[in-house]
């Protein structure tokens, strides 16, 4: 009799694994996989893996500085002009500039990341040539623009392909407020982040209600299916759900789980932070990156100010100030912040010119802002006109960016790394890192 599997896509036969293994477990602390990611072979993930011997010891300023990275994603396009390059002709916004101890101006919009504009650097003169939210908002999270049926890695994963896992239990790369979006890209599914949509909740269903023991013996009966399912048919998509099982299991009988709880934080200190789902997210990668995750991406909501920004920049806005200048402040004082690189970015900038009471999307110039790791402290790179429409000194592009990122974590940026469909690419996409940019 036919084999009903033999005639499944391979699509429908990794659906069929995940919800074995979705049954078997009965819990949700596993990323959702997209097709094809788990298909994505390269260097096996361990501590001291082949390709961490090939990254050299020192490569000019701040070359390894950073032995954690937070990066807060500000999705739908921040305005520079009302926050990090505030203008006085007209295009000034609804609120005018603050003067700062580091001697340059922010937006009266952001009172409270004046007071630690002594510990960043504002890079002025991003560029880029996308001015559509998904397709820019995947730029700025991969360094490349969208290219057919390729995923591109995030930053996390790149690091963990050059240096290997961070910490025994926890994962190495954390998303906060948003899924995980391919974050592995064609690296294998054991890169992808793992996703926190509430800080709030933490790792959610971490517990099983049937216990550690039944859990154990119910993987004990899968991997059975496992062995029968790819004597059929050779499949990546195991041993890649297996490797999750064994690390799944791992985590959920690891102490490391308490740094998912913010419950342990003082209600001063969570005070500081804010009650804003974006403020409490800044706290637990706080929590993460202490307790050993490398790379922690925060998702802010609601910057696609095209109407009502004066209100939106009040509450999003102050949100935001509220929460940045707070983990800045507690990195500081923790000893952290040296050698955590807190990295602020957004796909796109706004226009210029106000329409009505919003601006409209303007990739041509915008802000992103680094601190901490090495990174030169009340410093500002680069420089857009008086109208903040056109860059007059330094254009960066996001390659770039990623480029410095990946400097300032010690890995290379110009090795290039062939993907499964046999194509090469490097880290911000053969960009040079900014080494101007470390003191």
């Amino acid at each position: 009799m036919k084999d009903p599997l033999s005639s499944l896509a391979p699509e429908s036969r990794r659906l069929f694994l995940q919800r074995c293994a979705h049954t078997a477990l009965g819990v949700s602390i596993l990323p959702a996989f997209p097709a094809g990611a788990l298909a994505a072979t390269g260097t096996p993930q361990q501590p001291n893996h082949p390709n961490a011997a090939s990254v050299p010891a020192a490569n000019g300023p701040g070359f390894g500085s950073a032995k954690r990275i937070i990066f807060l994603q500000l999705r739908g396009g921040m305005s520079h002009i009302d926050t990090f390059d505030p203008k006085s002709g007209p295009t000034k916004g609804p609120k005018g500039a603050l003067g700062t101890k580091a001697g340059f101006q922010v937006s009266e919009f952001l009172p409270a990341t004046a007071t630690v504009a002594d510990k960043i650097c504002v890079i002025r003169s991003m560029t880029a040539k996308v001015g559509v939210h998904a397709t820019a908002t995947y730029l700025m999270r991969t360094g490349y623009e969208p290219r057919g049926t390729v995923k591109h890695p995030m930053l996390g994963a790149w690091a963990q392909n050059f240096l290997g896992v961070s910490h025994e239990t926890l994962p190495s790369s954390v998303c906060i407020n948003h899924s995980s979006d391919h974050g592995n890209g064609f690296f294998p599914a054991t890169f992808t982040p793992l996703p926190i949509i509430d800080p709030d909740s933490g790792l959610q269903y971490s517990t099983p209600a049937a216990g550690i023991a039944t859990i154990e013996e119910r993987l004990k009966l899968v991997r059975r299916v496992d062995s029968l399912f790819e004597q059929r048919f050779p499949d990546e998509n195991v041993r890649a759900y297996n490797d999750f099982y064994d690390a799944t299991v791992k985590l959920m009988k690891s102490r490391e789980l308490k740094a998912f709880d913010l419950k342990d934080e003082p209600k001063a200190l969570q005070d500081e932070y804010g009650s804003s789902k974006f403020g409490r997210g800044c706290l637990l990668a706080r929590r993460l990156v202490e307790s050993g995750v490398r790379f922690v991406e925060v998702s802010s909501g609601g910057w696609d100010m095209h109407n009502n920004l004066a209100d939106s920049m009040e509450t999003t806005g102050g949100a935001f100030d509220r929460a940045y200048a707070a983990l800045l402040k507690d990195l500081s004082s923790r000893g952290l912040l040296e050698s955590t690189l807190v990295v602020v970015a957004s796909e796109f900038g706004r226009k210029p010119e106000l329409s009505g009471s919003g601006r409209g999307h303007f990739p041509t110039v915008f802000s992103t802002v680094l601190a901490g790791a090495g990174i030169k402290r009340g410093f500002v790179y680069g420089k857009s006109d008086a109208q903040g429409a056109k860059i007059e000194e330094h254009p960066v592009q996001v390659g770039n960016l990623h480029a410095t990122i990946a400097h300032a974590a010690g890995f290379p940026s110009d090795k290039i790394v062939m993907s499964p469909s046999g194509r090469p690419f490097s880290v911000g996409n053969k960009s040079q890192p900014l080494t101007a940019l470390f003191s």
